[in-house]
């Protein structure tokens, strides 16, 4: 705004009324130099002209020079002595707006004194207040923060930003602003914005490759996200003439080394209005989006939806407003562990403009209360994007600071302990046939055993079998492979919640078809020391083996094993009694007694040494063998 309260010209020279009239004009007209040159001309010849100083902050405050805004404010507030109350409020924004926390919160002060008869911002000066009590507070306790560019492989001397990466630290895919060129279709913008990708060479980012066809368009392609199995690629377009509204959101699926047609969200997500910045937890199927659309709690919010099968979508539900502000919320982030949410947000108490904060997933459903990740995390400039690496350990973000290669770069810096997620391995090989070696397309889920829920779900490259699935940390975790023509393979996972870095599992899964013979082990079949009876994590992968019985007309015989500790009858015993409690399981899942029997083979069949508890706990085991 314009803020020209009028001290007394009648005591001024005309020439200097002249000239702050003149810079007066050239404001209203936009052109921000000339009035300049005539506020200088007309400080040369009166220093303590105070209206002068105030038509100088408001130049700088409309080309966004605040630190020289405020220093013209505060000069025209001493000239001045009691001015108009709105003085102290303008002056205390673009003091807030370049960090003078402890000045602005002084003016804004004098200006609650003061001002009260300004209702419209008052609400405005208190959060105002609010916020330079917090960057005060927030500067004298920083979080450690120590940027790193990620080189010229990456950045330019165009705009580099929104970073996002594969769970497996893999592949890097970035928006790009560039100049437009012949092919933009926007006739009145001055850039287009294409998505990029880096691959990781050892240690460091290769050059980067731009999408080709049919990911890259000439439209705006940006505000993207890349799943973290690196399977879904999704994206925001704006103002297609074949979109839904303003921008809406898009996915393509990656098969092999190609990206398929990119398709439109559809209803009921994208709407009229605006849709953008996708992120997709690592179960596979929930997307965080922003959007404008009515039914919110301000401007932009954070809102959710399912992806039920590929390509079909839930209602989107909004986050509630534990999240959301009557301002704007926006660039959602979701960690691999699939309950830490990373955002942005100009709706709550923090440095000024967007800061970034953090909130949980809890156990019943709701979120806690969001926390600002800390200055210089957060700045008084607008913080607005941040993707942090499965281990938790690795943040990105774009920044204009000096020694960057121009504009916005993107740069990591170590995450602070207190900022981070839990972490998150991850299994990554090649699933094939064992016989032939043919890559299989299965579907690969891990489930928490206590809660049963999928926590990672992905499917593996149905032309090159390759898989990534996340791991989280403290839980008790099922991985089941499972194709159709194929007995289902799993795995157990326990990882303490207190790991901050794991080594990956690296493992091809080779599947062996349903022949008379075929052994499969059951992993996530848990008992009692000593005892026979169930323990409940076993349900989840006893409920798979219900499905595959269901849907494959084999007879099973279900086996059960120990190691060599105690006498070879106890063993044998104790073995028969767990194959038989998996035995009941099943009867009571209704499936036929007749294609069911078991058997305790005690200690007579290991595979592999007793000497260590590893090979022991191997041995102990269970499993079923196809008979017919």
């Amino acid at each position: 705004m314009i803020f020209v309260p009028g001290t007394s010209i009648a005591q001024k020279s005309s020439k200097v009324v002249s000239l702050c009239a003149k810079a007066e004009q050239s404001i209203n007209q936009r052109d921000f130099d000339k009035a300049l040159s005539y506020l200088k001309q007309a400080l040369q010849k009166d220093n303590t002209y105070a209206d002068a100083y105030i038509l100088m902050g408001d130049v700088y405050n409309f080309t966004l020079k605040s630190d020289s805004a405020v220093q013209c404010y505060n000069r025209a507030i001493e000239l001045i002595g009691e001015p108009d109350p709105m003085l102290y409020f303008i002056a205390a924004n673009e003091g807030a707006k370049c960090g003078q926390y402890e000045k602005a919160l002084q003016n804004y002060e004098l200006f609650m004194q003061k001002g009260l008869q300004y209702t419209d911002v008052l609400a405005d000066a208190q959060k105002g207040m609010a916020n330079c009590r917090f960057g005060i507070e927030a500067m004298k306790n920083p979080v450690d923060y120590r940027l790193v560019n990620l080189g010229p492989n990456v950045n330019s001397e165009w705009d580099e930003s929104l970073a996002a990466i594969t769970a497996d630290d893999s592949k890097l895919v970035f928006t790009v602003k560039r100049p437009k060129d012949e092919q933009t279709v926007c006739a009145f913008c001055l850039n287009e914005e294409d998505l990029y990708y880096s691959n990781r060479q050892n240690h460091t980012w290769g050059p980067r490759i731009a999408f080709g066809s049919p990911i890259k368009t000439s439209y705006n392609e940006g505000a993207q996200c890349i799943s973290p199995d690196g399977t879904y690629l999704m994206y925001t377009m704006c103002n297609t003439d074949f979109g839904m509204g303003s921008c809406d959101l898009y996915w393509s699926k990656r098969i092999g080394d190609k990206w398929s047609r990119p398709r439109n969200f559809g209803a009921p997500v994208n709407t009229p209005d605006w849709e953008t910045q996708p992120t997709i937890a690592a179960d596979g199927s929930t997307i965080y989006f922003v959007s404008s659309r009515p039914g919110g709690f301000g401007g932009m919010d954070i809102w959710r939806t399912t992806m039920t099968t590929e390509g079909t979508f839930t209602a989107p539900e909004n986050l509630g407003a534990t999240i959301n502000t009557p301002g704007d919320d926006a660039a959602p982030f979701i960690h691999s562990d699939g309950k830490t949410l990373y955002f942005a947000s100009n709706g709550r108490v923090g440095m000024g403009g967007y800061d970034l904060y953090y909130s949980t997933l809890q156990s019943d459903g709701t979120w806690s209360e969001p926390q600002n990740m800390g200055y210089p995390i957060n700045t008084p400039n607008d913080e607005i994007n941040i993707f942090i690496n499965a281990s938790g350990t690795q943040a990105y973000i774009s920044s204009d600071k000096e020694g960057g290669y121009g504009g916005l770069d993107l740069y990591s810096f170590e995450l602070d302990y207190e900022l981070r997620p839990d972490p998150v391995t991850y299994i990554k090989g090649v699933i094939k046939d064992f016989e032939t070696g043919a890559p299989l397309a299965a579907d690969i889920q891990l489930v928490d055993l206590i809660s049963k829920q999928v926590i990672t779900r992905t499917f593996s490259d149905e032309k090159t079998g390759e898989y990534l699935a996340c791991i989280q940390t403290g839980t008790n975790v099922l991985l089941n492979v499972s194709h159709p023509k194929y007995p289902f393979y799993s795995e157990n996972f326990q990882l303490e919640k207190s790991y901050t870095k794991l080594a990956p599992y690296l493992k091809d899964i080779k599947l062996r078809r349903a022949d008379v013979g075929t052994v499969v082990v059951l992993k996530n079949i848990f008992f009692d020391f000593d005892r026979s009876d169930l323990k409940p994590e076993s349900f989840v992968e006893l409920d798979r083996l219900v499905d595959y019985l269901i849907h494959n007309d084999v007879k099973i015989e279900i086996g059960g094993h120990t190691d060599n500790q105690g006498t070879e009858e106890y063993n044998l015993t104790l073995s028969e009694s767990r194959a038989k409690a998996v035995y009941e399981y099943l009867v009571s899942k209704n499936i036929p007694k007749e294609r069911l029997s078991y058997r305790g083979y005690g200690m007579s069949q290991p595979i592999a040494g007793n000497a260590t508890e590893e090979g022991r706990a191997e041995n102990r085991r269970t499993e079923f063998k196809i008979v017919q």
